[in-house]
């Protein structure tokens, strides 16, 4: 079985089965709906409680405040009219003052005001058996005035006066209203005691209920938050620690979610995340794996390029030599023996040679860039595009043509190859000449930021010039322009111009922009900082020939 099936099989078992099974699990939105649910129900009840507690408090403030105290104080104003009245009454009896009514008829007033306030309060209803009370009072004050106030006022009044049986009768009469009075007074009393009692307790169950409340509502919290902790928070950190364990590099290590299923589902995703980054891991090691065996080949079949260099500069160039000298020892000894056609024969087998070795020495400039560099030091541009100047000073004599050289920098680079650079460019410009016009190339730089900061050096000339487009060919290798019986060259130089900047990180091309006057415009680009180059080549042939071969170079 590949482990990819392995993985996936295992990934269907995290979640059918087991503890893996996502259908015994709650999903998060249900865990937290239940929380919700039970705040919702509890708030509900809290509230249901909290309005129950301050309605009771509320009426039996209102039973306490609004009728009994009242009828309380009311009846005790009923007490003192009617004491009023039977005081007016015996003062009468006995001074025959009308002043000494007063008493008496203010104690009639205030008692039809205080029995209309008792009625009132009556109708309001919460105090029982204040209708009774009252009726009782009322009949006993009426039974007084008919049998003993008005027939005592009348006789006063006559100049009889109040027979001692009749006062008598009225004592005994006066008696019962204040025993109705003093009933009325204490049952009203009990009342308020009670009103008062039931005003405690709703004041207490207020109190009560506000801590219940309290209580209940702490417990809630805790035990929701250890709900959820459990439920949610726990998994998700006990998931957290797995693929903390993942990215650490234990990429063997099982991933599974726990707790609610979307923590379980996403447990399962990222195991299987870990799986593919394992499959893509095993590719990536047997990729690793086959660009090493690659790269020894490489490295083998450099080995045998090098070899073949070592062949190409010496045992090739031995028999060319050979060739050339003997042909051209020919040439001054038989020269006045052959004929024409063969002095002509012998002039191809020398220049075949000689073509041959220029070939062979400018395909080993070509192949060592960015193999024999000892590594890159600071250059100043200036004195080295001089010296690559003077060598071609036997062209420019010849041709009376001017090499101008502006100020250029100072960068990080191989001395040689820079040098080889700015001859194999100023050597183009110099042969790539137009017919009798004396060559003119400037050499010239400006600094650039884009894309990275650095230098932009131009060589300018104005010779024959270069179509747009051929602008990209003449950078490829062999590639000519032009028969060679019209410009010399092998097709190498700017294809090794191109290697050298491209080594230093810089770019190079042939500015197609037109001119009013003709020439070429050659642009290449170094870095202000170039990496340092690669290490020296190790003792190879061909690393040991670079001294010696490298001023063969044309």
């Amino acid at each position: 079985m590949s482990e990819s099936e392995a993985g996936g099989r295992r990934l269907v078992r995290l979640r059918g089965d087991g503890s893996g099974d996502t259908g015994r699990h709650w999903p998060i939105r249900r865990v937290f709906g239940i929380v919700a649910g039970a705040a919702a129900l509890f708030g509900l009840v809290a509230v249901l409680l909290g309005t129950l507690a301050l309605t009771r408090l509320g009426q039996a403030r209102t039973n306490l405040l609004d009728q009994i105290g009242p009828a309380v104080r009311t009846s005790q104003q009923l007490s003192a009219a009617l004491l009023d009245q039977e005081t007016g009454v015996r003062g009468f009896s006995l001074t025959g003052s009308e002043e000494f009514l007063t008493p008496y008829t203010s104690g009639r007033a205030a008692e039809e005001q205080t029995v209309a306030a008792l009625r009132r309060l009556e109708a309001q209803g919460g105090i029982p058996g204040l209708a009774s009370d009252v009726d009782a009072v009322e009949a006993a004050a009426a039974a007084w005035r008919t049998g003993y106030a008005e027939p005592a006022i009348a006789a006063t009044r006559g100049g009889a006066g109040t027979p001692v049986a009749a006062a008598d009768n009225g004592k005994t009469l006066f008696d019962d209203v204040r025993a109705a009075s003093v009933k009325l007074s204490t049952d009203l009393e009990q009342q308020r005691v009670a009103a008062r009692a039931r005003l405690d307790r709703a004041a207490a169950f207020v109190t009560g209920v506000g801590i219940a409340v309290a209580v209940v509502m702490a417990a809630f919290l805790i035990a929701a938050s250890i709900g959820l902790r459990s439920a949610v928070l726990r998994p998700i950190s006990r998931l957290a620690g797995q693929v903390r364990g993942v990215v650490s590099g234990d990429v063997q290590q099982t991933v599974e979610g726990s707790g609610p299923r979307e923590i379980v589902e996403l447990g399962g995703d990222v195991d299987a995340m870990r799986m593919h980054i394992l499959r893509e891991l095993d590719l990536l090691q047997e990729t690793n794996r086959r660009l090493d065996e690659q790269t020894r080949d490489l490295e083998r079949s450099n080995h045998d390029l090098e070899q073949f260099a070592y062949v190409a500069s010496h045992d090739l160039q031995e028999p060319l030599r050979k060739v050339s000298s003997f042909c051209q020892l020919l040439q001054r000894r038989y020269g006045d023996k052959l004929d024409e056609r063969a002095d002509q024969y012998i002039d191809f087998a020398v220049d075949g040679a000689q073509r041959m070795q220029r070939l062979i020495n400018d395909l080993l400039a070509f192949s060592r860039v960015g193999r024999t560099t000892s590594g890159f030091v600071p250059v100043a541009l200036g004195p080295l595009a001089d010296a690559a100047a003077g060598q071609q000073e036997t062209l420019r004599s010849e041709i009376d043509g001017e090499v101008v050289v502006g100020e250029l920098p100072e960068v990080s680079g191989d001395p040689g190859l820079l040098r080889q650079l700015f001859a194999n460019l100023i050597g183009n410009a110099l042969k790539f000449h137009r017919e009798g016009v004396s060559p003119q190339v400037h050499v010239t730089a400006r600094p650039v930021d884009a894309p990275e900061p650095g230098w932009e050096i131009t060589v300018r000339d104005n010779g024959i010039g270069i179509e747009p487009e051929y602008a990209e060919k003449v950078f490829v290798i062999f590639q000519r322009l032009h028969a060679r019986d019209v410009y010399a060259g092998t097709g190498i130089g700017l294809a090794l111009a191109k290697k050298i900047v491209e080594f230093h990180g810089g770019r190079i091309w042939v500015d197609t922009d037109p001119r009013p006057e003709p020439g070429t415009t050659i642009t290449f680009t170094l870095p202000a900082a170039a990496p340092a180059g690669p290490p020296s080549a190790d003792g190879s042939p061909a690393a040991a020939d670079v001294a010696s071969d490298k001023e063969s170079v044309s």
